[in-house]
């Protein structure tokens, strides 16, 4: 301990593993974690032990979070930018409890992610009083059952190894998801007599993407090829960047014009003439026009098929060919309806876009002419205003001139940003919405996506522009960006309103008769005003605001980009009326 009161760690020797959590901690050793994200807990007592005084807290590191949701949303924020899994550990049914919101969120996401459980012991008679019989719980798993890939609760140190081992496999094979496996603390602290044998970890990689079926995917080809107005959906993709620039190459070579949804991570570049904007449930008149227009329309695991192509091509009426590539159905489950509605399609390839446009590059290029060649794109929409207060169509175009020719990496953007206000070129540049659409996740994914490209030694700098809700509700993980020294520039599109609330009760209020104006009550947060600059201090993380004026706001964005390429996490209050952009920043043709 030095004069601070700072604990120092105390180094341990790795021999043989001598206990259940001993031969946990290196099962999960053995998947690469980097990192086990927790909240700390009783029942997990001794595999906490094991990572610290067996594993010596390396390979996995522990990352301390306050709130078992901030472990899940950091662990999703990472599997966002790698497309791999990292651990994460909460405690006993109140832990699991806590962590749900998270679990949804990734689960809709479809990002991979394993959640480590723990339970009092099953057996009655080792429990100890009144507090492992509150957190020991029948069938804990049933908890997140419905929105995760699988779960399991081993009986004994060997099985929880395989278990652990299935949990990795099954939470990267595509479509990717959370997976849960619950510890018995009897499990835990078992002594062992023998280290087991093992196979070894490499013969249990996760299952290659299929194959499409050949005559699926004969019939894609010969609609492709004829095409003369075919229309891209890019919906679902990885990181990878051979996919991106494969995407490219495909719309390229048939002519097709391109959208993107704005829930997603992007996976075509907005600066392409092909690209036409991008959407949210509702399509614009411009958007309706090009697909109405088409001859063919592919979907690559396009987030709501049905939703879009219903408004294009109702029921009853004729339609183009739709290409449907998507193995999203392995998962649908009949608990929620994140699947979206059933969509009508003339081809459907079951497998991920980027096996798909693969095999379709493969074909297409030998019955093709070579693509034209096209020049870049930019997204430019100067402010109105060179003064006065921030809109949040203000804000949109000041952080696309601020960091328009910068390497950025855009963790989240909040509910009414204008779509195509942001310059995309990879995979990187923006990580789409939370999947489930739960307030107070964006701090912590955006820590765990700053993390992950700390650690590739990227260029980039990571960008959270969060909602002041999002904020408040999700504060407390700035701490564990502190602790561990995260750089990242959290923007706060500070409304000082639930809005997306506040503008139903207008509606409601609209379609009844009654004053919209009263809609304010119960969802602006004023008298007082948070300070949410204070919030991030209290976690150790410094910042500036509010910004009010328009021609102090690039400024502040440049300090702060500038702070997190020094290394350091950094926190601007950004104030804005509450509203939504209804307008694109840019109208593509």
């Amino acid at each position: 301990m030095d004069h601070q009161g700072t604990k120092r760690f105390v180094p341990v020797e790795t021999g043989a593993p001598r206990y259940g959590s001993d031969l946990i901690a290196a099962a999960i050793r053995e998947q690469g974690f980097p990192y086990i994200c927790l909240n700390p807990g009783a029942s997990y007592r001794h595999l906490h032990d094991s990572l610290v005084n067996y594993l010596g807290n390396e390979k996995p590191k522990i990352l301390l979070c306050m709130h078992e949701e901030h472990a899940i949303g950091i662990a999703q924020g990472w599997a966002k930018i790698t497309d791999r899994p990292l651990a994460a550990a909460v405690h006993s049914n109140v832990g699991l409890m806590h962590a749900t919101m998270g679990i949804f969120d990734a689960w809709c996401d479809r990002v991979p992610l394993v959640v480590i459980g723990a339970t009092g012991p099953l057996d009655a008679t080792k429990r100890r009083p009144w507090i492992e019989w509150i957190h020991c719980t029948i069938d804990q798993g049933g908890l997140v059952r419905d929105f995760t890939k699988w779960d399991d609760e081993p009986a004994s140190p060997e099985a929880a190894v395989e278990s652990i081992r299935r949990a990795a496999m099954l939470a990267t094979a595509r479509p990717s998801g959370p997976t849960y496996v619950n510890l018995d603390v009897t499990v835990q602290e078992m002594e062992l007599e023998e280290v087991p044998a093992l196979h070894d970890i490499s013969r249990f990689r996760a299952p290659a993407d299929p194959e499409p079926p050949r005559r699926e995917l004969e019939a894609a080809i010969e609609i492709l090829a004829k095409a003369k107005r075919p229309v891209i959906l890019s919906g679902r993709t990885s990181r990878s960047e051979d996919g991106w620039a494969e995407r490219v190459k495909l719309a390229e070579l048939i002519g097709a014009k391109v959208l993107t949804h704005v829930k997603l991570a992007t996976s075509f570049p907005t600066t392409h003439p092909l690209f036409i904007g991008e959407t949210g449930w509702k399509l614009s008149k411009n958007l309706l026009k090009h697909l109405t227009e088409a001859d063919a329309v592919l979907s690559l695991d396009w987030l709501d098929l049905a939703g879009t192509i219903n408004q294009v091509f109702p029921a009853g009426g004729p339609s183009a060919p739709i290409i449907s590539v998507s193995n999203d159905f392995n998962i649908h489950r009949g608990w929620n309806m994140d699947y979206q509605g059933l969509p009508a399609v003339d081809v459907n390839i079951p497998t991920v876009p980027e096996t798909a446009v693969s095999r379709l590059l493969e074909a297409l290029e030998t019955r093709l002419s070579a693509p034209r060649t096209y020049e870049r794109r930019r997204l430019d929409a100067e402010p109105s205003r060179t003064s006065g207060p921030i809109s949040l169509m203000d804000l949109a175009r000041v952080f696309n001139r601020v960091t328009r020719d910068l390497d950025v990496s855009l963790t989240s953007r909040p509910l009414g940003w204008p779509t195509n206000a942001n310059e995309l070129e990879h995979p990187h540049d923006y990580l789409g919405h939370n999947g489930g659409g739960g307030v107070g996740s964006g701090p912590s994914i955006g820590i765990g996506a700053a993390l992950a490209l700390r650690d590739m030694k990227s260029p980039r700098v990571p960008i959270a522009i969060v909602g002041d809700g999002d904020f408040t509700m999700g504060n407390t993980a700035l701490w564990s960006a502190a602790s561990q020294g995260i750089p990242l520039l959290y923007v706060i599109s500070n409304n000082n309103s639930y809005f997306n609330d506040e503008h139903h009760q207008a509606q409601v209020a609209v379609q009844r008769g009654r004053p919209p104006e009263n809609a304010w009550v119960g969802q602006r947060l004023q008298d007082p005003v948070p300070d949410l600059l204070m919030l991030a201090k209290a976690q150790g993380i410094d910042g500036e605001g509010p910004i009010t004026d328009i021609t102090e706001l690039s400024g502040a964005l440049e300090r702060g980009i500038e702070k997190v390429r020094a290394g350091q996490p950094w926190v601007i209050d950004v104030r804005v009326p509450p509203e939504y952009c209804r307008d694109p920043m840019v109208e593509l043709a």
